[in-house]
């Protein structure tokens, strides 16, 4: 099986048509892709295994006034049949490699205290700033 990392464009939605189980969320819609990609400092990179999307990574940049620019990894998401095999680490080193090209300084990412296997992946990474923190969301319907 021919397994590679992908940094998507705009254009390159119909890469994103053939996905596995558990990669995203919910069904990908080829309209939102499309005006995702499209949107200047979104990015996304993908695994295809054989053409088959079974990983996602999905990023945005934060420009600030106050602060360094930063990277938040918004979305991290490997199929349950393709775990365990690096592909998210390569998408997180692939994704650490766009932020730096576009000026970043630090990269983010978060997710909740009882994922152990994003909590795992995370805390093998080059040595975050500190601890994970504590963190409080709140989500309005706009």
């Amino acid at each position: 099986m021919k397994m590679e990392i992908v940094r998507l464009e705009a254009g390159d939605d119909t890469l994103v048509m053939r996905v596995a189980d558990d990669v995203f969320d919910e069904p990908v819609t080829p309209h939102r892709l499309a005006a995702y990609l499209r949107e200047p400092g979104h990015f996304m990179v993908v695994a295809l295994a054989d053409g088959l999307t079974v990983g996602q990574c999905a990023a945005v940049i934060h420009r600030h006034p106050d602060k360094v620019t930063e990277l938040y990894i918004d979305e991290v998401g490997v199929s349950s049949a393709f775990q365990r095999q690096g592909i998210a680490r390569k998408m997180l080193d692939a994704m650490f490699a766009i932020g730096r090209e576009n000026g970043c300084e630090e990269a983010w990412v978060g997710t909740e205290p009882d994922n152990r296997a994003a909590r795992a992946l995370y805390e093998s990474r080059k040595e975050p700033h500190g601890p994970a923190e504590d963190f409080v969301m709140y989500v309005y319907d706009l």
